[in-house]
């Protein structure tokens, strides 16, 4: 039995993370961090979680001091240094699994997206960045076929609200979603970056949010260097992803209903242009779970050297 530390549990992808957690026999959640819900019993928020446990306003001193095997840091970018920092002073063995930003661009912490990078380089790690649900989508779409494209991949993303998070925004606010599709970050937007980085290749990507709870569509344009057929498209993918229990390919067209609260991802639609010179790949995924806390527990079991896939 591992005994895990979160870190921002009050969130959505906390609230996941905790339900999942709790279908496993060999992880047990020690401590809930959360300021403002300091008190509350962790059970009503997350039913499954164990008895007795309530959130706890902890310092990241306090945290590391606690002596878990892993702490998952579940919180906005720019709030993990201070964690990070005390465990690498009193807790250097500790695992970290971080889903902010703020270490995806850090070539000492593992980016691990184990589909696409290796469960090799997860497996032993202390620190971990978990990848952003919009450069997860993206990258599944993408990766198969880097080594033959012809300038920038383009991505338009949509997703559920919940990917604005707790805090209050626009981006969140039902009243100015209603019967709206909301564009933002047009240019230059941190996962476009990260994903023209871990993949290699250039990235151009929208995202934009709606008035649906969660998951995520991102429609994928690619230009080929040469010509492409469908069916050696779709082999590509079926090559890349066979034997891989979160990632289906699929012939149809992804939608929205496809990835929602589903555990993985589904890649699909796979149209080429008359030509063979472009294609167009979508990818349908829950920006909570394949985009945030499965993947979370995928990284942390392989890096504690536990079944990926149990619960």
């Amino acid at each position: 039995m591992k005994r895990i530390g979160l870190i921002g549990a009050r969130g959505h992808t906390g609230r996941e993370l905790i339900r999942l957690m709790a279908g496993r026999d060999d992880l047990e959640l020690a401590f809930a961090g959360s300021r403002e819900f300091a008190g509350k019993p962790v059970t009503d928020l997350a039913p499954e979680a164990p008895a007795g446990l309530v959130f706890e306003a902890l310092s990241a001193e306090e945290a590391a001091a606690r002596g878990v095997d892993a702490i998952i840091l579940a919180m906005p970018n720019g709030a993990a240094a201070p964690f990070v920092a005390a465990v690498e002073a009193q807790a250097p063995e500790t695992v970290l699994v971080d889903l902010s930003a703020d270490y995806r661009f850090d070539d000492s912490w593992a980016y691990a997206l184990p589909e696409l990078y290796g469960r090799d380089a997860i497996r032993g790690s202390r620190r971990i960045s978990n990848p952003g649900c919009y450069a997860t989508a993206g990258q599944l779409a993408i990766a198969p076929v880097r080594d033959r494209l012809e300038g920038a991949a383009h991505v338009f993303g949509v997703s559920g609200y919940s990917g604005a998070g707790t805090k209050p925004s626009r981006k969140n606010d039902l009243a100015a979603l209603k019967d709206n599709l909301m564009p933002y970050a047009l240019t230059g937007h941190i996962h476009e970056r990260e994903m023209a980085r871990h993949l290699g290749v250039a990235v151009q990507f929208t995202p934009h949010v709606a008035a649906f709870f969660q998951g995520i569509v991102a429609t994928v344009h690619l230009s080929f260097a040469e010509v492409m057929t469908r069916e050696t498209l779709i082999a590509r993918y079926r090559d890349a992803y066979a034997g891989e229990a979160l990632v289906e390919v699929s012939d149809d067209i992804p939608e929205l209903r496809d990835g929602a609260r589903i555990n993985g991802a589904v890649v699909g639609g796979f149209a080429v242009s008359e030509d063979g010179r472009r294609g167009v790949v979508v990818t349908a995924l829950d920006n909570l779970l394949k985009g945030a806390a499965v993947q979370a527990l995928q990284n942390l079991t392989l890096a504690l050297g536990l079944e990926e896939f149990a619960g």
